[in-house]
């Protein structure tokens, strides 16, 4: 499996954790325990991330401005995004109230859906065209 289907399939496993905290609450045991399982996928996810995915994309910017500019965007929106995820977790850890967390959750569940779209359409395809320019180039 490569890289970036692991990290698609990724992305629909933290989702779905999301989609059940929602679902069942996160006044009950169930809806922390998921909402628990949430965070350490997004941690794991943005680990091998930065161990496999950027480091590549990374080496290839220092020849493509394009590509560079698109990498410093991504790393700032990023910063942003993990640190109100964090605040998130933290805030909701041993659960809370219902309406405070449906407007926190539908915030955090908007910011990374909006990213997730954002990899799997810029950041992926970029470094999916790496990789065959790479593949081609030692073919020929």
């Amino acid at each position: 499996m490569s890289l970036i289907s692991i990290l698609k399939k990724e992305h629909v496993d933290i989702t779905g954790a999301l989609d059940r905290t929602s679902k069942v609450g996160i006044g009950t045991k169930e809806g922390q325990s998921e909402l628990f399982k949430a965070k350490n996928l997004l941690l794991n996810h943005l680990k091998k991330e930065d161990e496999k995915l950027y480091p590549i994309l990374n080496e290839a910017a220092k020849n493509n401005e394009h590509l560079r500019r698109t990498l410093k965007s991504f790393a700032e929106d990023m910063d942003k995004i993990s640190a109100a995820a964090l605040s998130f977790f933290d805030k909701y850890a041993t659960g809370g109230s219902g309406i405070e967390f449906a407007k926190d959750f539908g915030g955090l569940y908007s910011k990374l859906s909006m990213r997730i779209r954002k990899e799997e359409t810029i950041l992926y395809d970029l470094f999916d065209s790496l990789d065959s320019n790479n593949i081609n180039k030692e073919a020929g």
